[in-house]
């Protein structure tokens, strides 16, 4: 800058040809105020003239004023920089919520003020809330809701004009409110600037500017806040505007699809008998339909026997689908029996076509499940057969029986376990006299002969699922399972037990043979294993076991008495194997001890004589079978068994020898 442009300015001496350097390097480098008084102090510090003094002085006065200038300038220009901004993003107002955040971030920004915010104003329920907030850290500060008149916003929205306070808790001019003051205080503000959103004659909000501390708001600042306010009232009178016009478009356009949907109906009727048809044709599923109506509606669609019992009663009995809260309801029915439902998910509002459609799916389901019911009876009514002619048809051909066991995936030359199956109720044979009589041939003999119909029913199913054969016999029902690897008849009987007891919700006891291999190599070989089956049924009955399954293997002694093929070493081995085995590998006495234990009365001290050992021995050979056979092997049950394999063990030595 030449000494012209400021001529007259300043008063001041002549200043040195080199005074205005320092400066306008300062000014170059865009230094702060603080930065122009040392080139001054470095001079009178270096001594020189009053006259060199003065003239940077005069320069120093000048460059400052040129700063001042320079900043203004920059500063109106970002201003009206994002102004432009502003003015670019409502030409392309697309989200109302973003221009009206970008305006209080702007405003914020270019005012320096730790928090701007924005508050509408909310006909309905006669107050003003906050849209938007920049810099706010307080909760309740953010969800404030104030009442017209209220607080400054409200002098501002009263007299459509800007007003400021540098403290807000002193300045009485408004009316001051404890939930007011206390999210203001909550934010910690103190100096606060609004200004206010007009549309016409109306106020329809405030904009914001605050800080946390005292501060004087000058009057470019207020008229920028008010720029900035102006524009947000200009989004939101076109985001209105934009609204009223795409409401309008969305009614044409609801018309429009009105029309399309009738037309569409039509088609979709005709879609759904076509596949409904095809459906069955190829054998399709009560789930394949359900898909398809899915496809159809555009909803979705499932069958269920679990649906409302009220609404299902209420379908069957009006012969049409009726709605249950957000969802439609169609029987699925046969007769008199009811088989489940389709329901139609979230549909609230059905259309007559649509409802047709359900209810016509749900007569294809009805049929569906007819015939898979009569194919089902039909394989069970042939799993049953099979069955009995194994156990009863002793001359039947072996390869015959296995062609017809393949036909239904089963193979008869895998290892297989026959199972006793039978429903805890009162029999003729455990009736009391308030059961037994004539009477039985009622209602209460009615009963048992349906729960043994479900039972049957149930044990057929799991047959089916396991690759066996299942049959009604002696009043209860039979089946033979295969043996997985690793499974044993009595963890096989104990499963069957709970699963058809909570199939037909009853309990149910089961017996189980021990394994059969080679079902179709003799001709007793299924029968016999019925009757072991059987023996173990009504041991576990006696035994006040119902409900449980279990097969010889499971009763110790007994079980050589209940088993078919009196398994002796087998029930040596479960009791005692342990110790047998200890004594083979290590060369130890644990048998004889357990042989002179028992013999002297389970007494240490004589089975030491009888042993010629010391007493001490005899304990350390005694804790070593408990470890071996269990804690509970000296108890007297346990006790019997043990003694019992250790006798037959001492038979079968002189055949192993």
């Amino acid at each position: 800058m030449s000494r012209d442009h400021v001529k007259g300015a300043v008063a001041a001496p002549a200043p040195a040809d080199d005074a205005d350097a320092p400066f306008l390097e300062l000014l170059a480098r865009g230094a702060a105020a603080e930065a122009y008084d040392r080139p001054v102090l470095l001079a009178r510090a270096e001594g020189v003239s009053g006259e060199r003094i003065a003239a940077l002085e005069h320069a120093r006065l000048l460059a400052l004023r040129v700063r001042t200038e320079l900043e203004g300038r920059r500063r109106r220009e970002a201003e009206l920089s994002a102004l432009f901004e502003t003015a670019h993003d409502l030409a392309g107002l697309r989200d109302a919520d973003a221009v009206l955040r970008a305006i209080v971030q702007r405003a914020r920004s270019l005012l320096g003020t730790d928090v701007a915010y924005l508050s509408l104003n909310d006909p309905a329920r006669g107050d003003t809330y906050m849209r938007v907030t920049e810099g706010s850290v307080a909760a309740r500060f953010q969800q404030l809701r104030l009442g017209m008149g209220e607080g400054l916003g409200g002098l501002v929205a009263q007299t459509a004009r800007p007003y400021v306070t540098d403290d807000y808790f002193r300045d009485d001019r408004f009316r001051h409110t404890a939930t007011i003051d206390a999210g203001v205080r909550d934010e910690g503000l103190v100096a606060i600037l609004g200004v206010p959103l007009t549309l016409g004659p109306n106020v329809i909000g405030v904009l914001f500017a605050a800080d946390r501390r005292a501060r004087v708001f000058e009057r470019e600042q207020i008229a920028l806040l008010g720029s900035f306010a102006a524009l947000a009232a200009a989004a939101l009178d076109t985001a209105d505007l934009l609204t009223e016009t795409r409401s309008a478009l969305a009614g044409l356009e609801r018309a429009n699809e009105i029309i399309r949907d009738r037309s569409a109906v039509i088609e979709r009727a005709s879609d759904v008998h076509d596949r409904l048809t095809e459906l069955v044709l190829r054998g399709g599923g009560v789930h394949d339909v359900a898909a398809a109506v899915s496809q159809v509606l555009g909803s979705a669609v499932e069958f269920t026997e679990c649906a409302p019992a009220d609404a299902v009663e209420a379908s069957r009995a009006q012969g049409h689908a009726v709605r249950h809260e957000d969802d439609w309801i169609a029987a699925v029915a046969a007769g008199g029996e009811l088989l489940g439902a389709l329901v139609l998910r979230g549909r609230p509002g059905l259309d007559p076509v649509d409802q047709l459609t359900l209810e016509r799916a749900a007569t294809v389901t009805s049929l569906l499940l007819l015939a898979r019911r009569s194919a089902a009876e039909a394989e069970q009514r042939v799993r049953g057969e099979l069955l009995d002619d194994l156990l009863d048809a002793r001359d039947r051909d072996p390869r015959l029986l296995r062609e017809r066991a393949a036909r239904l995936h089963a193979d008869l030359d895998a290892p297989h376990v026959v199972l006793a199956a039978r429903l805890d109720a009162a029999t003729p044979e455990t009736a009391g006299p308030e059961t037994a009589g004539p009477e039985r041939a009622g209602p209460d003999a009615e009963q048992e002969a349906a729960a043994r119909r479900r039972l049957w029913s149930a044990a057929s199913h799991l047959a089916a699922t396991r690759h066996g054969l299942a049959a009604a016999r002696d009043g209860g029902t039979v089946l033979l399972l295969s043996l997985e690897p690793g499974d044993t008849a009595t963890q096989l009987a104990r499963r069957t037990a709970l699963q058809l007891g909570a199939a037909v919700r009853a309990t149910v006891t089961v017996g189980a043979s021990a394994p059969v291999h080679g079902l179709t190599a003799g001709p007793d070989a299924v029968a016999a294993a019925y009757e072991e089956g059987r023996r173990c049924l009504d041991a576990l009955r006696l035994l006040g076991r119902s409900g449980d399954g279990s097969a010889a293997e499971d009763f110790g002694f007994l079980g050589l008495l209940l088993a078919g093929d009196r398994d002796v070493a087998g029930f040596v081995d479960r009791t005692i194997g342990r110790v047998v085995a200890y004594d083979e590998q290590r060369g130890t006495d644990l048998l004889r001890t357990l042989d002179a234990y028992f013999a002297s009365g389970m007494s240490p001290a004589r089975t030491k004589d009888e042993l010629h050992v010391h007493v001490n021995t005899v304990a350390q050979r005694l804790e070593r079978v408990r470890r071996l056979l269990g804690d509970d092997w000296q108890r007297p049950a346990r006790a019997l068994e043990v003694q019992l394999a250790l006798r037959l063990h001492r038979l079968a030595l002189p055949a192993r020898n």
